[in-house]
């Protein structure tokens, strides 16, 4: 009892004759649901339709000319773009055109309306990203087509290339120029703007001439030009009065000699008396002659006219002292009526007149300084308001000069793109692999199949070993024998076989090995002929 309790304490060990004698002995069990479950599988994967795919590569080539230049105005997400390609080229009405030019599906069109042959096409296509593993960039894509027939999957693919690269080319020149299109009409109406603007500056300026803010120091020169030329007028008005005094007094002094000649002529020093006044009146004009001389030229006109007036001075003073001698010598005062008016006064009174006319003229030309300078100083006051109402006009002016330049140059930036598009040097997709003639088929995939078929028929084999040895009750084994009754074997009666008997056993072994043999061979040939034609 003791050893048989260590008997199946002892660790198990796999039994490999055993085993061994189990696979010789349920082997058809293995061998024939093995080739059947294969050979199943791999009459299947004849019999279903080959599928030929043809395929190309676009590459997206980039513009020709730097974007430091020309900068593209169409949408540079070239993944969103690729989408609604993608979406026009499948679009119903462009597979129905391919579908007719091409005469697909043949077999279908009996049983499937336009819609179901369009989704079935749809299916067939296959669009896929080819992206730059460093930049995760969009560089290229392939598209396929799959097809009963190699042919119809090369044309295929060659028309769905051609629409997508004409697409993209057509849908970018047409983005282009509608970006184009649009700032042009955004700068035609900034540019009326501006004029509008202008045109109401120009108005404004035009209407407030003089008062605007541009023309201050203009005016604050003009008006203290104005203001110097005021205080000479009256400093020349002032003068004038003075002369005019002077000329006043030597006139009453001749009427009086005139109407008192007796006078006159008893004493000769009454008409020297106004010789004095006249002596004076020369040494003022020469001091204003050399006040005037230090500040301008000679060819001023104020230099000139008190030269003048010097001259005029200096002969009344000779005349006043030629007639002085003539009276005070010969002159009776009862023959000479008209003693009062010789040369000497009608000069004076010509001077007077001439002098009062100036008078005139000076305070004249002082009202109308005034006025202007009245003018001028207005002008300055109002020169704040119009600053102010010109800066309301002018920042509406600025504002729109400034969106219309910004306009100018997109538009302009925009339309070397649009030239860039039309000659085809920006972003297009050129052709790297034109579409393929598929040799071998695409799909199903046989060898793949072959496996599957082999894996089916080794676990059907397994199955079927583990199935018959569970449901046959014998007994095989001198240890199964001891597990159900646990006492000593003690007698072993071999097998008693006949001659024929042994022969007939080893025709039935010469057969089975031929027919596994067989079996093998066609596995391997139908797995050689799967992988070849796959």
């Amino acid at each position: 009892m003791v050893e048989d309790f260590s008997e199946e304490q002892a660790p198990q060990q796999l039994d490999w004759a055993r085993y061994l004698g189990l696979l010789s002995r349920r082997r058809w069990y293995l061998i024939l649901p093995f080739f059947l479950g294969w050979f199943a599988v791999w009459s299947i994967s004849w019999f279903l339709p080959s599928i030929y795919r043809s395929g190309t590569l676009i590459l997206v080539e980039q513009p020709t000319v730097s974007q430091q230049y020309v900068v593209s105005n169409v949408a540079s997400d070239l993944q969103s773009r690729l989408d609604s390609l993608t979406q026009q080229v499948l679009s119903r009405t462009r597979l129905l055109r391919i579908i007719e030019k091409l005469n697909l599906f043949p077999k279908e069109r009996h049983k499937l309306n336009l819609d179901e042959m369009v989704e079935l096409m749809r299916k067939n296509i296959q669009i896929e990203l080819v992206r730059s593993p460093e930049h995760d960039q969009l560089t290229a894509f392939n598209i396929y087509f799959s097809a009963d027939n190699p042919y119809v999957a090369q044309q295929v693919t060659t028309e769905l290339t051609n629409i997508l690269i004409s697409e993209n080319l057509e849908v970018r020149q047409q983005q282009s120029e509608d970006t184009t299109s649009f700032l042009q009409s955004q700068l035609d109406e900034a540019r009326r703007t501006l004029a509008a603007q202008e045109a109401r500056v120009r108005a404004f300026k035009d209407q407030h001439l003089g008062e605007l803010p541009g023309q201050l120091q203009s005016n604050l020169q003009i008006l203290s030009g104005m203001q110097t030329e005021l205080q000479g007028e009256q400093d020349s008005l002032g003068r004038a009065k003075q002369q005019n005094a002077y000329l006043e007094s030597l006139i009453g002094q001749y009427r009086s000699m005139a109407h008192n000649p007796k006078v006159v002529a008893a004493s000769p020093a009454a008409v020297s008396g106004g010789l004095p006044a006249v002596d004076q009146e020369l040494s003022r004009l020469k001091a204003q002659l050399a006040d005037l001389s230090s500040r301008y030229t000679d060819r001023h006109p104020d230099v000139r006219k008190v030269k003048d007036q010097i001259a005029k001075t200096e002969r009344m003073k000779a005349q006043l002292e030629a007639e002085l001698a003539k009276k005070s010598a010969d002159l009776p005062a009862d023959k000479n009526p008209d003693g009062g008016k010789d040369v000497a006064s009608m000069e004076v009174e010509s001077q007077l007149k001439a002098n009062e006319i100036e008078m005139a003229n000076r305070q004249r030309a002082i009202s109308e300084l005034q006025g202007r300078i009245a003018d001028y100083q207005s002008r300055l006051n109002r020169t704040p308001v119009r600053e102010q109402e010109l800066a309301d006009i002018t920042r509406d002016y600025d504002q729109s000069r400034t969106y219309y330049e910004s306009l100018l140059a997109k538009r302009n930036q925009s339309e070397l793109a649009t030239n860039l598009e039309k000659r085809q040097q920006s972003e297009h997709f050129r052709i790297i692999d034109p579409p393929s003639l598929p040799i071998k088929p695409y799909s199903p995939n046989r060898f793949k199949l072959n496996m599957i078929g082999l894996a089916l028929g080794l676990a059907l084999g397994v199955a079927g070993i583990v199935g018959s040895e569970f449901l046959d009750d014998r007994i095989y084994d001198d240890k199964e024998f001891k597990k159900m009754i646990p006492v000593e074997l003690m007698v072993e009666v071999p097998p008693v076989i006949s001659p024929e008997e042994e022969a007939q056993s080893r025709r039935q072994s010469r057969l089975g090995w031929l027919a596994t043999a067989a079996m093998v061979v066609a596995v391997i040939a139908g797995v050689a002929v799967s992988f070849i034609r796959s």
